[in-house]
């Protein structure tokens, strides 16, 4: 696990520097103090487009490990990727939303991915799916952060209107719901935004820096420029697992480290705190050592995926092959959610035959209804869901077992 650097042991960054601006309340609200409030203290982030951190040979050992397990888990399960891909997408989602509180049964987020009716956590996470695929695909530029951020925030009863757009208004964290005052961090003026954004991008694309770092501390860099009115911590996970993969750290997975990170919150927060006064190595420790156990636990999960056709095909006393029900079990060891009329659409398969073989899988324990619907029913293979649910708890497990040692 990682440990808080010693002094002199750190990863240098520009410190963000403080600048006075003006305030003037928009929107009515608050207490007097709120209202009279006219001046405020921004952070300002340095831009990093050209820094050349000075890495610890300690640091950049632990990034290598992180570099090792992962490249491992994407390059040793062959045709299991596929799903595992999938999983391990929905993983991180989900993962990454409970860090901002969302909270959802496995059950829950699957309908909600699917288009049924959940509750707001649950819908929270399945949009939080979409921006993590957006930003894992192709190269991080800044309309890919915009668009990813649109997937996640397009349909948010509050900041809808201000989905793929950087932020024009200043905003905060922590203190007054209605003003700066008392509030823990204040980014950048919002006229700041744009240039700092596309200092990040350029960033980005650079190929000389140590890709767990280059990742870390682009995660932490958008953080403090905090560019948008919401979500700005999921598009900031999101965005490093997209650099992993821009790097060909990993090519078809998405290791989930938020599952990780959110076994460690307050030491993931300080590491982000501490990257504003000029150190980057607690994050950058705290991601590679989270995503070394994320991509440890992770091969577990891949091994248990190999497995489990076999264990639903003797469940149903071994099926021929090219019959309706070893075709459909197929199908459900690729992606184990599906409806009947997504079945019959994709195999070609009239509605008898596949609801008898939809019958046979829940009769042997293989399936679970999702909804409590007639029809437009969603189905689930339980093995795979609960290994969802369960790959956050072994994280978790390992985290605090790497804390007591």
């Amino acid at each position: 696990m990682a440990r808080p650097s010693p002094p002199g042991a750190g990863v240098p960054v520009p410190a963000s520097t403080s600048a006075r601006v003006s305030w003037q309340q928009t929107r009515k609200g608050g207490t007097i103090d709120d209202r009279r409030l006219r001046e405020i203290t921004v952070s300002v982030p340095a831009d990093i487009a050209e820094i050349v951190p000075m890495i610890p040979a300690a640091i950049v050992a632990l990034s290598e490990e992180a570099v090792r397990a992962m490249a491992a888990l994407d390059a040793t399960h062959g045709e299991h990727l596929r799903p595992l891909a999938t999983l391990l997408l929905r993983a991180e989602s989900i993962a990454s939303s409970k860090i901002e509180h969302e909270e959802a049964s496995i059950d829950d987020y699957v309908r909600a991915l699917h288009g049924s009716r959940a509750n707001p956590s649950a819908l929270a996470m399945a949009r939080a799916t979409g921006a993590l695929d957006r930003l894992t695909v192709g190269t991080v530029t800044e309309q890919v952060i915009l668009d990813a951020h649109r997937r996640l925030m397009e349909h948010d009863p509050v900041d809808a209107p201000y989905a793929g757009r950087w932020r024009t208004m200043q905003n905060w964290i922590g203190g007054s719901d209605h003003s700066p005052r008392g509030a823990i961090y204040v980014p950048p003026p919002a006229d700041q935004v744009p240039g700092k954004m596309a200092d990040l991008v350029r960033f980005c694309s650079r190929v000389d820096l140590p890709a767990v770092a280059q990742a870390a501390i682009a995660h932490a860099q958008l953080e403090a420029i905090h560019p948008f009115t919401d979500g700005n911590g999921r598009i900031g996970r999101a965005l490093a697992a997209g650099l992993l993969r821009q790097r060909g750290i990993t090519r078809q997975v998405t290791v989930p480290v938020a599952a990780a990170l959110a076994a460690r919150r307050s030491e993931y927060f300080d590491a982000l705190n501490r990257y504003h006064a000029g150190d980057a190595a607690a994050i950058v420790e705290v991601y590679a050592s989270s995503a070394t156990i994320a991509a440890t636990e992770s091969q577990t999960t891949a091994q248990r995926l190999r497995e489990m056709p076999d264990r639903w095909r003797e469940a149903l006393g071994g099926p021929r092959a090219g019959t309706a029900l070893a075709v459909v079990v197929d199908r459900l060891a690729q992606d184990p959610v599906a409806s009947p009329e997504d079945l019959e659409r994709q195999l070609r398969m009239p509605s008898t035959t596949v609801y008898r073989a939809l019958e046979r899988l829940q009769d042997a324990g293989i399936i679970r209804p999702l909804t409590d619907r007639r029809r437009n029913q969603v189905w689930g293979v339980g093995d795979v869901l609960d290994e969802l649910a369960d790959l956050a708890v072994r994280v978790e497990a390992r985290v605090r077992g790497s804390e007591s040692t």
